[in-house]
């Protein structure tokens, strides 16, 4: 792991002149505005049992589907085009240098956004009424999830990108596989009660990568180890399987 550093500083050089980098967090911040200035006016008309801030994480899918393939799409599969992969395993470089950096960069961009977001919740309880309460629990909670569901995401756009030289195919392929992890946890708590007879381990599935109630769960002050294990054994897997890839079609050693 000798040339990770370097290898990510050049990763976050890359991030930093990259106008497509600001063009996102601009899409990302102006969105995760609508959404924040439209649950206010929800609360202002019909009032909720929870805070709005708490509900605001509680859509975090939303965006999640879109900036993961944004952030990743371009990771590998560019450099795969253009041909600089193939230089780059010639150097004394490991395939696991190269994808461990390119996911560190992606994730600390991904995380630097959403920590954006806390001015939401500032600028909220600020100029709330004198009678609201602030509990910095539920908050710190969602972020926390935010941070270890992003460690899996970003894995996953990673891996898209590793398989393919189109950017577009990565961007598809990391959209599917994310969609699939969001949602198919809440599918099979269905499948579930439809079927007569549950078996355990489904139910025990379910629990265990149930992303919605994940997020509700820490939103509410409330810490699963599960969700820790789930989201951060699946991401080094999905990570050893893009660091294979790179082996396999570079030759990287």
């Amino acid at each position: 792991m000798r040339h990770y550093i370097t290898l990510l500083r050049h990763e976050i050089w890359k991030l930093f002149i990259n106008p497509s980098t600001y063009i996102a967090a601009f899409l990302f911040l102006l969105i995760m505005g609508f959404m924040f200035s439209w649950l206010l006016d929800l609360y202002s008309t019909s009032p909720q049992d929870s805070s709005p801030s708490i509900t605001f994480f509680r859509l975090f899918f939303i965006p999640v589907f879109f900036m993961v393939p944004l952030l990743t799409m371009r990771s590998v599969a560019e450099e795969r085009s253009s041909g600089t992969i193939e230089n780059l395993m010639t150097t004394p470089v490991t395939a696991t240098e190269v994808i461990l950096s390119k996911f560190t960069a992606g994730y600390l961009y991904y995380i630097t956004l959403w920590l954006f977001t806390a001015s939401f919740h500032i600028i909220f309880f600020t100029f709330a009424q004198e009678n609201t309460s602030v509990d910095p629990y539920p908050i710190a909670g969602g972020y926390l999830f935010i941070a270890i569901s992003g460690i899996l995401f970003i894995s996953l756009g990673i891996f898209a990108s590793s398989l393919t030289e189109s950017q577009l195919v990565a961007g598809i392929v990391s959209f599917t596989l994310v969609f699939a992890f969001i949602i198919g946890g809440s599918s099979l708590n269905e499948l579930i009660v439809v079927i007569d007879t549950q078996p355990a381990w489904l139910d025990a599935l379910s629990r265990h990568t149930n992303s919605m109630d994940h997020m509700n769960d820490f939103s509410s002050g409330v810490l699963d180890s599960r969700a820790f294990v789930f989201y951060i054994s699946s991401a080094i897997f999905f990570l050893f399987l893009s660091v294979l890839v790179i082996e396999y079609r570079e030759g990287g050693v």
